[in-house]
């Protein structure tokens, strides 16, 4: 079940990115930033304009860059992807297994994670580093209730070298561990690992590498109506109780626990809903943000409850409290609940829209023959970003010089994100009308343009 799930979200994620619909945040970012680790350069993403490390500290990605040692290729990641995200049904069915339940419902409980909307679509929404903690996660709490301290640390390890707000999430473990599970040794490595590691990637490796005056813009973005710094938001929060019961009492964040737990209603239970303490800091830093895409089951942010949510799903149905017992049912409900959240539907509605330009764009990028800088649209730059330039259009925000660039591929009729028909169109005319750049391919409104060894190369465009 495990191997053909891996296979089926493989397809997917793949299919999706040769339809052109990665994009460069976040699947160009992570691809460009591994691919110069492995070789042997700094990854400063040109999408981000600093080093990797100064986004969210993932330590993770320099071991991926081995397997870019192998082969170069975007679908390493794609790969890892698909199989962390299925492993999750392993230690799934070991947790049930050790809660008491038998061989069927166990792999019930498998089943039900692997048809859980969220799994499916955030497979189909590039890649992301924290899905590697996802089964890492599952595979902590296992350990620390077999009281396999070595695989426990190691998992910890693991899973705050994802993403540096993870480790909100191992402290929040480590505490449910603590208290309420009584494994004392283990609630305690990761209640301070995740404290410790906290202050050590939040004032040290972000800023050092990020610059901190541009990590505290991008991380604390989303949570600018609490204040402008994390003194200013934790005094807000703490004087201006309001502003979180105005949050956490609201129709979004009704809808948003709605669409957690309806896939799983089934098995959900007041009484057994203490796992959930180590879903806190997401549940609350998804609730009070003001972006819409952290309260949905389509994007990365609501990955870190999946774990805790299932482990609760599974004590309820332990202890026979579960509104539904039978697993074939339980199939059923879970079948239903992917049908109606799932996003395969983008297959034949919005994956198709630059179908008519599909053949043009491939011919395209295969005439970008060497390393050198690319200009193009967030969609085609995934396809690109083995090179240590490369930026995508937008409208708001043209670059300042394109003569640093080598290549300039444009799609007109399907300009891409954060551009738009009226800016592409202009550029091509613009770029038709200088020496510095050449036009080298045109077809179904896709232009390559190459810079002009022999042209003036003081001329400067803007």
């Amino acid at each position: 079940m495990i191997g053909v799930s891996t296979l089926f979200l493989l397809g997917c994620s793949s299919l999706r990115h040769e339809l052109f619909q990665s994009s460069a945040w976040d699947l160009g970012i992570f691809d460009q930033a591994i691919y110069l680790i492995s070789q042997g350069q700094s990854p400063i993403s040109s999408f981000l304009g600093f080093h990797i490390l100064g986004d969210h500290a993932a330590i993770v990605l320099y071991p991926l860059a081995l397997l870019y040692k192998i082969y170069p290729t975007v679908y390493w990641l794609l790969i890892v992807q698909a199989i962390a995200l299925t492993l999750g049904a392993l230690f799934i069915n070991y947790l049930a297994r050790q809660a008491g339940l038998n061989t069927r419902q166990a792999t019930t409980m498998a089943a039900a994670y692997l048809l859980y909307p969220l799994v499916f679509n955030i497979n189909l929404y590039d890649f992301h580093p924290e899905v590697i903690a996802l089964p890492a996660l599952l595979g902590a709490i296992l350990a620390a209730r077999l009281k396999k301290i070595s695989w426990f640390c190691f998992s910890i390890m693991l899973v705050l070298g994802c993403k540096a707000v993870l480790s909100l999430t191992v402290s929040a473990m480590g505490f449910w561990l603590l208290v309420f599970e009584k494994r004392r040794l283990c609630g305690a490595i990761a209640l301070l690992s995740g404290i410790v590691w906290f202050l050590i990637a939040t004032k040290a490796i972000i800023p050092f590498f990020g610059g901190e005056a541009a990590s505290v813009a991008r991380h604390l973005s989303r949570y600018s109506h609490f204040g402008n710094s994390f003194i200013d938001i934790a005094q807000n929060l703490l004087l201006q109780p309001n502003l979180v019961l105005g949050k956490i009492f609201s129709f979004a964040t009704l809808e948003y626990l709605a669409l957690l737990i309806a896939p799983v209603l089934w098995g959900i239970s007041p009484r057994y809903l203490l796992p959930l303490v180590g879903a806190t800091p997401t549940l609350a830093l998804n609730i009070l943000a003001n972006a819409t895409q952290q309260r949905n089951l389509v994007h990365q942010y609501s990955l870190p409850i999946l774990p805790f949510l299932f482990v609760a799903v599974i004590q309820t149905f332990a202890n026979r409290c579960a509104w539904i017992q039978k697993p074939r049912i339980i199939l059923l409900y879970s079948l239903v609940a992917f049908l109606a959240l799932g996003k395969y539907g983008y297959f034949w509605t919005i994956y198709l829209d630059s179908l008519d330009t599909w053949q043009a764009t491939r011919e395209a990028i295969a005439l970008v023959q060497t390393k050198g800088g690319v200009y193009t649209t967030a969609e085609i730059a995934p396809h690109l970003t083995h090179r240590p330039l490369i930026e995508f259009t937008d409208a708001n925000s043209p670059p300042a010089d394109l003569t640093k660039f080598e290549y300039i591929l444009l799609n007109v009729r399907h300009p891409g994100w954060l551009s738009n028909r009226d800016f592409a169109t202009n550029l091509v005319n613009q770029l038709k009308h200088t020496q510095v750049f050449q036009l080298n391919y045109q077809h179904d409104d896709v232009y390559l343009f190459v810079k002009n060894s022999s042209g003036e190369k003081s001329e400067k465009l803007i």
